[in-house]
This record gives C-alpha cells, sequence and structure tokens, in this order.
C-alpha cells in the first residue's frame, strides 16, 4: 500500500471513529436513582435499561445512595459526559431543585422519575398517582375492619413528593371513614427502621389493628415488629408492589400493597426521553397505573 493510500485510509478511520464518538454522546441518556440499596428502585432501573436497550440508546446509570450531596455531585459528573438528556428519581423534592437548575443551564431537558421537583424546569413527570395509592390503602383497611380501625401510618422520608401524596390520600380515606389514626411516624422508606419505629409504637399503642406503611420495606419491617412481639391478626397494608411485598401477600403476611409498576415507570420514563430528543411533544405529567395485590 503507498503512502496516499494509507494516509486516506487512516483519515477515513479517523473520521468513523469521530462520527462514533459523537453519535454515542446523542444517544446517551442518565439516569440518576435516589438509591439502590431498595428493591424498588432497582426495578425501576431495570425497566428503563431494557427499554433502553430496545430503542438503541446507551444508559448511565448513577447512584444518590439517598444523599443530596451526592445527588448533586452525580448530575454535576454528568455535565461533561456529553449527556444529552435526564431521567432523575429525586432524593428530596426540595434538594433535588439545585440539580435540576444545573441541568437547565446547561440546556440539558429534565424527565423526573417517581418524587417530582419543587425547583427548576422539569419536562415531563413520570408517577403513580400517589394520593389516589394512599386513599386505596385507606380505603383496604376500612373495607377490611369497619370505620372504627384503630392504626398506625409509617410515613416515608420527609420532604419526599411521594410520603406527601401517600400521606395525604391516606388523610383522605380518613376523612371519609373517620377511622382512629392512633399515630404517624416517619421511618424513611427503610426496612430496619420500619421494624424500629413499630417496635416504639407497640408500646405506646398495642391496641392497633392495622398499619399503613407507606412502601413495602417498612411494612416488612412493621411485619417483623409485630411478629417479635408476637402481636397477631394486624392488618398491614404496604406500598410499591415489590417482589418481597408481592411475596408477603401471597404468604399472607402482608394484608395488601398497592402496587406502582417500577418497571413500567423506568420504561415510559425512556420512552418519554426518546419522544423528548426527537422534538416531538410530551405530557407535563404522566401518570402509570396502580394495582391493589391481594391474595
Amino acid at each position: 500500500m503507498n503512502m496516499k493510500k494509507l494516509v486516506k485510509l487512516m483519515s477515513a478511520v479517523a473520521l468513523t471513529a469521530t462520527v462514533s464518538a459523537n453519535a454515542l454522546a446523542q444517544d446517551t441518556i442518565a439516569l440518576v436513582v435516589s438509591t439502590q440499596n431498595n428493591p424498588f428502585f432497582v426495578t425501576l432501573k431495570d425497566g428503563a435499561q431494557e427499554e433502553a436497550d430496545k430503542l438503541g440508546y446507551k444508559l448511565v446509570v448513577l447512584d444518590s445512595q439517598n444523599n443530596p450531596a451526592k445527588e448533586l455531585a452525580n448530575v454535576q459528573d454528568l455535565m461533561v459526559r456529553g449527556t444529552k438528556l435526564l431521567l432523575i428519581n429525586p432524593t428530596d423534592s426540595d434538594a433535588v431543585g439545585n440539580a435540576v437548575l444545573m441541568a437547565n443551564k446547561a440546556n440539558i431537558p429534565v424527565i423526573t422519575l417517581d418524587r417530582a421537583a419543587n425547583k427548576g424546569t422539569v419536562v415531563s413527570h413520570i408517577a403513580s398517582d400517589n394520593v389516589a395509592g394512599g386513599k386505596m390503602a385507606g380505603d383496604f383497611i376500612v373495607d377490611n375492619l369497619g370505620n372504627k380501625a384503630q392504626v398506625i401510618q409509617l410515613e416515608g422520608i420527609a420532604g419526599t413528593s411521594a410520603a406527601r401524596e401517600r400521606g395525604e390520600g391516606f388523610k383522605q380515606s380518613k376523612e371519609a371513614h373517620q377511622f382512629n389514626l392512633l399515630a404517624s411516624q416517619p421511618a424513611d422508606f427503610d426496612r430496619t427502621k420500619g421494624m424500629n419505629v413499630m417496635q416504639n409504637l407497640l408500646t405506646a399503642h398495642p391496641n392497633v389493628q392495622a398499619v399503613f406503611a407507606q412502601n413495602d420495606e417498612m411494612a416488612l419491617g412493621a411485619i417483623r415488629a409485630l411478629q417479635t412481639a408476637g402481636k397477631k391478626g394486624v392488618l398491614v397494608v404496604g406500598f410499591d408492589g415489590t417482589d418481597d411485598g408481592v411475596k408477603a401477600v401471597q404468604r399472607d403476611m402482608l394484608g395488601a400493597t398497592i402496587a406502582q409498576q417500577p418497571d413500567q415507570i423506568g420504561a415510559i420514563g425512556i420512552q418519554t426521553a426518546d419522544k423528548v430528543l426527537k422534538g416531538e411533544k410530551v405530557e407535563a405529567n404522566i401518570p402509570v397505573e396502580l394495582i391493589l395485590v391481594t391474595k
């Protein structure tokens, strides 16, 4: 091969590499998840990954470890990675505002998943109707125990839209049916904290008949506390429809779980991102159907 042909070949290879790199950057979507230490968000990530693979996008996933400072650092990191769109599941609806504003400044579209952002511009918010789900949980308890039921609520992380909205829906059910809410206390969507908080509340309220936990992890923690205390016959209702939650329903440990379909939230997030990147119009709020899972 003469020198002229070799130069042409090398130029062609370099051009192909440049085009490929640009194409990869254009096809990169980022997903920042509040935590991967919760089965719900692992399923959400898996649903997003499967849809990204199907539609031909490279998905970069970063874990915020339930830490708003880590979340902001993750988004800062993504600003220099050539990310074309940011999907974010906030650690906190207020704290995430700084991350959203950063993406806005970089002209990177933002889509929130499961939890909303209270600051910044978001193209679309994809989540279940948490208010409807909270009401559904309260109504299920009344359907099974009547409107004089003695109930405890375990709340999620204060400041998240999910905790606020699920609590609002549960409050609507209480106001409609007038059941007795003995106590309502945060356990941060965490199984161990759910168990510890429930143990403390059982001491103060041994007459409890039902527990609404704002996610399945806390519900499973509450079940453990009830078992340890030898307390039988307490109806526990969770929220999320995780694999562990559904299995607990099938084993008669959990009365019901309000299934959010996290895989669908993740998949619809990618589908919506695809439309945004193609310049198509999307809805500001996209609801994902809830399902009441009982045995």
